[in-house]
C-alpha cells in the first residue's frame, strides 16, 4: 500500500484521534433526537434522491442514526466498538485507522447513488443504508488484526474472536443470497473498505500487533542508549557531531558494526567497522 504510506507521511499530522469516541458521539446525538424529535431522524437518512434535491446535508447526516435495540445491548455495543476502534488505531496509527472508517462511509454514500440510478430515481432508498455494517468492518478488522483474543459470549463463554467473526461473514453472505438488490449494494458497499485493507494489500505485517509490540520493545530498550546532551537523537560515531550542529546532516547505523553505532553522511561509509 504505498499510496497510503505517501498520504500518511503527507497527511497524517490531520488525522483525528480517538475516532471511535466520535462515532459513538454520533449516537448518543442520535438517540437524543429519537426520543425528542423522532420525525426528525427521517430528515437524516442518506436519501440521494432527497440529496440531489438540495438535501446536502444527508451526505453525512445518516451517520447520526443509532442501531436499533434494548437500552442495556446498545450500551454493551457502544463499548465494545469502542475497545475494538481504539485498539485498532493503536495498532495502525491514527491516519490508518481513519482512512479505514471514511472510506468505509464514502463508499456507502456512493454505493447508494449507484443504487439510485440503477433503480431509475427512487425514493425510499435510505432505509437500507446505516452504519451496522460500517461497526461490522471494524469487527471484522479487529479479528483479522488480532485472531487469537478470547472475547467473553454473553459474559460466560471463551471463545476466539477469528470464530465469532467466522460466524458473522457467513451471516453476512446468507443475508446478501436472501436479500435484494439494495441489501446486497448496502452490504458491499459498507464491507468495501474491509476488502480493500485486507485483500488487495500484500503486506500488513508491519501493522500486526505483533510487529508494533517488537517495535515498541526496541524503542524503549534502545532510546537510552540514543539520547544526547542538549536533547539530541542522532550523533554520529566518529566525529560527534548531532542534528543540533546541522540540521541537515543524515544518520545512518552501520549493519556491519557490533552493536548500536551510528554516522552521519560524510563517515557512513569510510570508518572503520567496530567488531
Amino acid at each position: 500500500m504505498n499510496w497510503l504510506n505517501k498520504l500518511e507521511r503527507k497527511f497524517g499530522r490531520f488525522a483525528i484521534h480517538n475516532l471511535t469516541m466520535y462515532l459513538i458521539g454520533g449516537y448518543v446525538i442520535g438517540y437524543g433526537i429519537y426520543y425528542l424529535m423522532p420525525n426528525l431522524l427521517n430528515w437524516l437518512t442518506l436519501e440521494p434522491g432527497m440529496i440531489l434535491h438540495g438535501q446536502v446535508w444527508r451526505i453525512v447526516s445518516w451517520v447520526l442514526i443509532p442501531p436499533s435495540g434494548n437500552i442495556l445491548t446498545i450500551i454493551i455495543m457502544m463499548m465494545l466498538y469502542y475497545s475494538l476502534g481504539n485498539a485498532l488505531e493503536r495498532t495502525w496509527g491514527a491516519f490508518r485507522y481513519n482512512v479505514y472508517i471514511f472510506s468505509g462511509i464514502l463508499f456507502t454514500v456512493i454505493g447508494a447513488f449507484i443504487l439510485y440510478f440503477i433503480t431509475g430515481g427512487f425514493i425510499g432508498l435510505g432505509i437500507f443504508f446505516s452504519t451496522y455494517y460500517i461497526n461490522m468492518s471494524i469487527f471484522l478488522a479487529f479479528a483479522a488484526s488480532y485472531p487469537d483474543m478470547e472475547l467473553l459470549l454473553y459474559f460466560i463463554l471463551p471463545i476466539k474472536i477469528k470464530w465469532m467473526a467466522l460466524v458473522y461473514a457467513v451471516m453476512i453472505l446468507y443475508t446478501m443470497v436472501r436479500g435484494n438488490i439494495a441489501v446486497r449494494v448496502a452490504i458491499v458497499a459498507s464491507l468495501l473498505n474491509f476488502v480493500i485493507f485486507f485483500f488487495s494489500s500484500r503486506n500488513m505485517k508491519p501493522y500486526s500487533p505483533k510487529e508494533r509490540a517488537r517495535k515498541t520493545k526496541f524503542k524503549q530498550q534502545s532510546r537510552p542508549h540514543m539520547t544526547y546532551p542538549g536533547g539530541a537523537r542522532h550523533r554520529c560515531a566518529v566525529c560527534g557531531r548531532t542534528e543540533l550542529d546541522d540540521p541537515t546532516l543524515e544518520f545512518r547505523f552501520c549493519s556491519k558494526c557490533n552493536g548500536n553505532y551510528e554516522y552521519c553522511q560524510d563517515h557512513l561509509f569510510t570508518h572503520q567497522h567496530v567488531k
